[in-house]
């Protein structure tokens, strides 16, 4: 920005926000309107040379106006863009949204993916809270049959998850509540992304001083875990909205960009680069996207919250040539909203 004069930021904004409402190159004659005719369309021509020896804006053709490098379009979203205000009927729109959830986390966070989808008229996405970054609160073990035993794990934010393991033994009821005791006592208020070390110390520790029962209580509860922390989901709508775009009108990107929906560990990967606990909106054009498949694509997210703790991550994916102005308020607004939701549930 520090090379850029007011002439050169108001020319390069006037380009970029002209370029992602139609779609098209933008010439000097329309740039030319903002200045209301004070300043000729020969000197435009030549700010947007400037602006172009840059690497800020591109021609596609030698008689076209130019379009926005992805270099450009950084520089335009982090410094020069004037975000558009969502009015009272708008929040309002978006809260009544979720009156119909049953307010379990699920429900919210399935509705959260639906409402970004309709309000942003792209691909609304919701990753799953990562368990790791809460804090411990209850485990339980249930004997499903005599070999079989279903863990069930709950964080003190309120999350919980529960998975199946196999035993190699007959084991009872009565004994997985002694289990179940000693982890607790163990692990309690530890941050869970702490706890395996912790449980692998511990199985260590108990093998030196040959308490097999021990080993026994922590092998299960470190399986548990295990299949807990490797396990995330995502929830999408909305993929269809894309199909508007003429970005995606070749067959062939279209296909490959519902391929890379299809494989949601693409996604996942995607979302866990933009877990930030500032909370503020952040945006991952496709050049910057660590995921290959997912390059022609922008990601507009925000992560979502309960109390203190950052859970996940929410957001829209669309084509590179977004209405961005419109769309990241609303992802900040419904992230804001679906975090005050999660703290009520847990109050």
């Amino acid at each position: 920005m520090n090379e850029l004069n007011e002439r050169d930021q108001k020319v390069l904004d006037a380009v970029i926000s002209g370029y992602l409402k139609s779609g098209d190159p933008v010439g000097s004659r329309t740039v030319s309107k903002n200045y209301g005719g004070k300043v000729s369309s020969a000197t435009i021509r030549n700010v947007m040379a400037d602006l172009e020896e840059m690497g800020l804006l591109q021609q596609p053709h030698t008689s076209a106006g130019r379009i926005p490098t992805d270099r450009g379009l950084r520089l335009y979203l982090d410094s020069i863009i004037q975000l558009e205000q969502l009015d009272q009927k708008q929040r309002q729109l978006i809260r009544g949204a979720y009156e119909q959830t049953s307010g379990a986390i699920e429900d919210l966070l399935r509705r959260t993916s639906k409402v970004l989808s309709v309000f942003c008229r792209q691909a609304g996405v919701v990753l799953w809270p990562k368990f790791e970054a809460t804090v411990f609160k209850h485990i339980e073990f249930i004997r499903l049959t005599p070999r079989q035993i279903m863990v069930i794990l709950i964080s003190k934010s309120g999350l919980v998850e529960h998975s199946v393991i196999d035993w190699g033994e007959v084991i009872s009821q009565e004994t997985l509540d002694k289990y179940s005791d000693q982890v607790n006592e163990l692990l309690k208020d530890l941050p869970l992304g702490e706890v395996k070390a912790r449980i692998l110390k511990q199985m260590k520790d108990a093998k030196a001083t040959f308490d097999q029962l021990f080993t026994k209580t922590l092998n299960i509860a470190q399986q548990a875990l295990q299949t807990t922390l490797d396990n995330s989901n995502i929830y999408i709508e909305g993929q269809t909205n894309l199909l508007n775009s003429p970005e995606f009108s070749d067959v062939g990107r279209m296909r490959k960009l519902l391929q890379a929906f299809e494989d949601k560990s693409r996604l996942i990967r995607l979302l866990d680069t933009a877990l930030n606990p500032g909370g503020r909106v952040q945006i991952i054009l496709g050049s910057e996207s660590e995921v290959r498949e997912l390059e022609e694509v922008s990601l507009i997210s925000s992560t979502y919250s309960r109390g203190e703790t950052a859970l996940g991550v929410l957001g829209v994916i669309g084509p590179l040539r977004m209405d961005y102005s419109r769309i990241i308020p609303i992802v900040d607004f419904t992230a804001r909203s679906l975090s005050n939701l999660l703290a009520e549930e847990r109050n």
